[in-house]
């Protein structure tokens, strides 16, 4: 099956594996902003929300790690909210300070695309990943995915928001 978006109104294919909501999430490495491997495992036993985009650099990634930020202040410790790109370290470090986002974890996936191939969110020619959400529950079951269909445009924050707020009881 073809994985496409769009970036700017161009088709872009997708590579790696396709996620898809019911499945075992895959386990994969990527680096903080000290340079260390850090493995998903971290975080297992807490709700995830894997919020994935090609760069802080850009206004819509920047306002859609904002927003993960100001959410997951009212989701409780249960949640964890992971942003994932392939900016470097230190450009995901220098823009948290930045914005002020402390309660997001900022990974990097430049390294060797672990995140981006296990999970199909890597934009072909590009070496970059492309935007979207997946929510993980405790079990390690995707419960929601979303490729986002224009890279350019934000993601369904209300239809992700509420998969994670039912499977944190609230």
């Amino acid at each position: 099956m073809n994985h496409h978006v769009t970036f700017g109104g161009k088709r872009v294919a997708l590579a790696g594996h396709r996620c898809t909501e019911g499945e075992k999430a895959p386990s994969f490495t990527v680096i903080d902003s000290g340079l260390n491997v850090v493995h998903s495992d971290l975080f297992r036993d807490r709700i995830r929300i894997y919020s994935v985009f090609p760069s802080v650099d850009t206004p819509v990634c920047s306002m859609q790690n904002v927003r993960f930020n100001r959410e997951a202040s009212h989701l409780g410790e249960q949640v964890v909210v992971l942003a994932l790109s392939v900016d470097l370290p230190f450009a995901l470090r220098r823009f948290c300070a930045a914005e002020g986002l402390e309660r997001i974890h900022a990974f990097s996936d430049y390294l060797d695309l672990d995140f981006g191939m296990k999970y199909g969110f890597v934009l072909e020619g590009l070496r970059l990943l492309s935007r979207g959400v997946v929510v993980v529950d405790r079990d390690d079951t995707v419960r929601y995915v979303e490729y986002v269909p224009e890279v350019t445009r934000e993601p369904d924050y209300e239809r992700a928001l509420s998969v994670v707020r039912r499977l944190a009881g609230e």
